[in-house]
Parts: C-alpha cells; sequence; structure tokens
C-alpha cells in the first residue's frame, strides 16, 4: 500500500497526490502560432461572482461569495480532447510526467487483469497506483484500445502537461474567477452551470458524476462510468460543455484557504505548491466527494496524475 509523505490522504476528496520529485515540464514548448485553435466561446469581462454564502465542504474555503473583476476572455468550449492533445504531441514529441515517471493513479474498477497485482493508496484504496499508465494508456499497459477515444477529454495529465499544451496553443490555464465566471453562464449566483436543480440518482442526470454507493456500486445512469465525450450533456450559457462533472479542470492558480483558523493554517502549509482544480469528476457523489459544483474547489500536487483530471485553456 501507498502511504506516507508520497501520496498524503486527504479527507473526503476522490483524487490522490503524489509527489515524484524532479518533475516540471519535460520540454520547453514554444507555442507555435500555426496551432489549430479549437472551438471556443468568448467571455465578456466584468464583475464575477467566485465562491459561495453556501458552502458545503468549509474545509475547502468555498465561501465567502465575493466579487473580482476580470477582462474578457475566450475559453474553449470542452476541455482539451485526446485527439487535440495527440496533435501537441506529434508536432512537439512531448512526453507527458507520467510516461517519464513510469506510472500513474488509476480507478480500482478500470485496472484489468491483465494488469497484475497493483498498490493502493492508504485511506483511499480505490486508488491504484499502476505501471505503465498513462494519457495513452490511460488504465495501464494494453489498455488504449478500451479506454482512449479521441473525443473523450485527455486524462492523465498533469498540471505541467496541461501549462505545456496551454503555451503551445498560444493560451493559458485559467484563474478560479475566469473559470467559476464562465462556468455560471450568465445565470449569475447559482450552484451549478445549468441553474440550481440537483442532480439525483434516480432522474436528473445533466452531468456525468456517479451513481450509486461510492466506491463500490457504479449504476451508470447517466450513461458513462467513465468519462463521457467532451461535447456531452447540455451546454451552459456560454455554449461550454462539461464544466462540472467528467473530469476536473486544472486552473493556473495555487490552492490556498482564506482562513486564520490553525486548522487551515496547517493544511495550507501541507499542501504548499499545490495547485488548484475544479468542477468535480465522474467520481463524484453528494456522499462522498461532492465537488461538482461551481463553488466547489480541490487541491493536487503539480505532477500528479490521475484517470478523472483533464483541463480546458483560455486565451486573452
Amino acid at each position: 500500500m501507498i502511504e506516507g509523505p508520497e501520496t498524503p490522504a486527504k479527507s473526503a476528496c476522490c483524487a490522490p497526490a503524489a509527489k515524484r520529485g524532479g518533475a516540471g515540464a519535460a520540454t520547453e514548448v514554444i507555442a507555435r502560432g500555426s496551432a489549430t485553435r479549437p472551438p471556443t466561446a468568448r467571455i465578456p469581462g466584468g464583475k464575477a461572482l467566485v465562491g459561495t454564502d453556501h458552502p458545503h465542504l468549509i474545509e475547502d474555503a468555498e465561501g465567502p461569495l465575493r466579487t473580482k473583476t476580470v477582462a474578457p476572455f475566450e475559453i474553449g468550449i470542452t476541455t482539451v480532447t485526446n485527439a487535440q492533445f495527440a496533435e501537441f504531441v506529434d508536432a512537439t514529441g512531448y512526453v507527458t510526467e507520467a510516461e517519464r515517471f513510469g506510472w500513474s493513479f488509476v480507478f480500482w474498477s478500470e485496472v484489468g487483469a491483465e494488469v497484475g497485482p497493483t498498490q493502493g493508496v492508504a485511506n483511499v484504496e480505490w486508488w491504484r497506483r499502476v505501471d505503465g499508465a498513462n494519457w495513452r494508456d490511460i488504465n495501464g499497459p494494453g489498455t488504449a484500445e478500451k479506454a482512449w477515444f479521441p473525443d473523450h477529454p485527455v486524462v492523465q495529465i498533469s498540471w505541467n502537461d496541461a501549462r505545456a499544451y496551454a503555451k503551445w496553443i498560444g493560451g493559458r490555464l485559467p484563474t478560479e474567477a475566469e473559470w467559476e465566471h464562465a462556468a455560471r453562464g450568465g445565470l449569475g449566483d447559482v450552484p451549478y452551470p445549468w441553474g440550481h436543480e440537483e442532480p439525483d440518482d434516480t432522474a436528473h442526470f445533466p452531468c456525468n458524476i456517479w451513481q450509486g454507493r461510492f466506491p463500490d456500486r457504479n449504476l451508470g445512469l447517466d450513461g458513462h462510468l467513465t468519462t463521457a465525450p467532451a461535447m456531452s450533456f447540455e451546454p451552459n450559457g456560454y455554449g461550454l460543455y462539461n464544466l462540472v462533472g467528467n473530469v476536473w479542470e486544472w486552473t493556473t492558480e495555487p490552492f490556498r484557504i482564506r482562513s486564520l483558523k490553525r486548522g487551515a493554517k496547517a493544511r495550507q502549509a501541507a499542501m504548499k505548491g499545490y495547485k488548484l482544480a475544479k468542477g468535480g469528476s465522474f467520481l463524484c457523489h453528494k456522499s462522498y466527494c461532492y465537488r461538482y459544483r461551481i463553488a466547489a474547489r480541490t487541491d493536487n500536487s503539480p505532477e500528479s496524475t490521475t484517470t478523472h483530471t483533464g483541463f480546458r485553456v483560455v486565451w486573452d
């Protein structure tokens, strides 16, 4: 079992962290002016709402609701797909961190028998360390044929990998304020990109999250047991897809907790260098990781990679 400082357990969070050391981008990637920008939406500038006055996970610093001024920007209508990331790799020869480290995290139900024995993460044993797992072989060696689809979000991507792609395509990762401003779709203070109606396990499936008993039984009532195509479900008011659920999305920011309480300060110190991700994933469920909300947030080390973390790009 993996435990100790390499993979610190995080209570009530569905993403394991890996401090693998000596990382950073594998290659100095120069933005290529002729790279094809994926479809984008233009988001108006102005006062952006960030956070909520009705937090569910207080320890994550979801509140309070506040405003920040943002300039107009463009954002990908979807997260970056496998096909788009493959174009980047083909053009630059970029090698992702999971490939260089030789392993990554895979959710237990997706580990095939052909992979053999794996190690679990302390306190979140459903996450397994799988040698040879990366953005091509998402669940381990030889799994690309079953799990890799061109129109699905690219996963097993670290924060460093995401930044390298964004630079190549001439953009960058979003700030938290930009991400939330885009996710709200012009609706104002709402918990979800579509409004107020809560997803459930019976009839309302507006996004790709877990239905059933986590982590043992996923009913897949929304039509997906793992990732859905990046352009699926109904878009929000700005024409953006899958802002919540499907995959976590890296932002450009460090994870910060706005609190003077001793426990919060200790947690902040333990996460020095960690980056902020938004949106939740297909593994979120209200009973465990209630983070498929606009104000929800999580942290991870910049070299961590999993089967449920991707990113989208913004352009000034």
